[in-house]
């Protein structure tokens, strides 16, 4: 089939449209991208969107990314156009520009997240503005045929009389976490060689770690025990990731413990997560790593850490540092949720959520238990197997698969003949970007 990935999403801050569209290719389909960047994050726009003032700047700068997006649409419907149109992430409104360019062209929505809920969790919970993202959500899945979400309790809040065309694609990794557990693994195994043969000058690997969290983090970063467990956390400090949680976890551990955590990124919660961290054992706050860099720089560490949060999405999720920790070969500590759970079984460690003390002790833990903790990376990294694109594509391309053969129909049927200009038998290029 011949798929069209179209919208304002941006891959590099939010990967899961970039998983769909592996998945997809890797499942044979033909896969072009017609994409103009909004270039705000997620908080942004539900802040813009609370705001009359914000509002109208939100209009104009979507007003000027589908200029550029209708150029590119109307070159894609040349040459038969696209058999399906995917919306990318954040496509509430992108899914009505697809709806007017492809009417009768399957359109399917990768609806990750619900607009009302996300704002809850990002703290913007006033009652007009809920009334209009529930709106928001209601129409989006609407005018879609498919509605791709990423667990079975995300589905479950789709409206029953919608509920058919929701199908579950968890958020899976990109290959390039899966690549970085390899090449962790292959850096590892060239220093231990070095250090078993004497050679002058080799460092062991918790140095190579400390010395690649110092280049991200600045001169003067703690650089821990000489065998200290590293610990890392990413992300934008929401509620529903529990950072506080994650900091007053750190504030518990005692300064002199064989671990020091690697904090990276910025949000709402992040100050309070500092303040709770005071104390503990060794932190490097970094404001952030480059998308491109951030794989390599997980697979350094040994422990990868998920989220902890308590809000109603928080139970709802399996976020997408969780798929990749355990894809670049670290092992997962997360709070125990269902979907979680349904995800990962055994695999992963689980503490209650919100459980500062308890996230405390598992890490004390595998810090005094190598062996466990070897166990722990390799159960991880096996059951990251089952989330690389091409696998967890399965539901959506059976689906996509089943809806082909009306539309095979269609482009069946008989077409105008071109029509030649008298004055010169010289034809114009047909565009087809398929």
């Amino acid at each position: 089939m011949r798929i069209l990935a179209f919208g304002t999403y941006q891959a590099a801050d939010h990967p899961r449209v970039a998983v769909l569209l592996d998945g997809l290719r890797e499942s044979g389909h033909r896969v072009v991208e017609a994409n103009a960047p909004l270039g705000l994050a997620t908080r942004d726009r539900v802040a813009m969107l609370g705001a009359r003032s914000g509002a109208v700047r939100f209009a104009a700068r979507l007003a000027s990314a589908w200029v550029r997006l209708v150029g590119q649409g109307l070159r894609a419907r040349r040459g038969g156009g696209p058999d399906a149109v995917l919306v990318g992430y954040m496509g509430h409104f992108d899914v009505w520009l697809a709806r007017l360019l492809f009417p009768r062209t399957t359109i399917v929505l990768d609806h990750l997240i619900f607009a009302a809920t996300t704002a809850q969790d990002r703290g913007f919970s006033g009652g007009f503005l809920q009334r209009m993202l529930r709106l928001l959500d209601v129409a989006a899945l609407r005018i879609a045929d498919v509605v791709v979400v990423d667990t079975e309790e995300h589905r479950l809040l789709v409206s029953e009389s919608l509920r058919a065309k929701a199908v579950v694609v968890a958020v899976g990794a990109t290959p390039s976490w899966f690549d970085a557990a390899s090449g962790a693994a292959d850096a590892a195994s060239a220093v231990d060689a070095a250090s078993g043969t004497g050679a002058a000058g080799a460092a062991d690997p918790s140095s190579a770690d400390a010395s690649a969290v110092d280049a991200a983090s600045g001169p003067g970063s703690p650089s821990g025990h000489p065998e200290a467990l590293r610990v890392v956390f990413f992300g934008l400090f929401t509620p529903l990731q529990g950072a506080e949680t994650i900091g007053r976890a750190i504030g518990m551990l005692p300064p002199e413990a064989p671990l020091t955590v690697t904090m990276i990124g910025n949000g709402q919660d992040l100050d309070a997560s500092r303040a709770a961290a005071e104390g503990g054992a060794p932190v490097v706050w970094v404001p952030w790593v480059d998308a491109a860099d951030l794989p390599g720089v997980v697979a350094r560490h040994d422990i990868g850490l998920g989220i902890f949060g308590t809000t109603s999405k928080a139970q709802k999720v399996v976020p997408n540092k969780v798929y990749q920790c355990a894809a670049a070969g670290t092992a997962v500590v997360t709070s125990d949720t269902a979907p979680q759970r349904r995800a990962f079984g055994d695999a992963v460690e689980y503490v209650p959520a919100g459980d500062a003390e308890e996230l405390a002790a598992v890490l004390l833990r595998l810090a005094a238990d190598r062996e466990l903790l070897a166990a722990r990376r390799a159960a991880a990294r096996a059951a990251a197997a089952q989330f690389r694109p091409g696998a967890l594509i399965a539901p959506l391309d059976a689906v996509l698969r089943a809806r082909a053969p009306s539309r095979a129909r269609a482009r069946a049927r008989p077409r105008p003949r071109p029509v030649r200009c008298q004055k010169s038998s010289r034809r114009l290029p047909a565009a087809d970007d398929f």
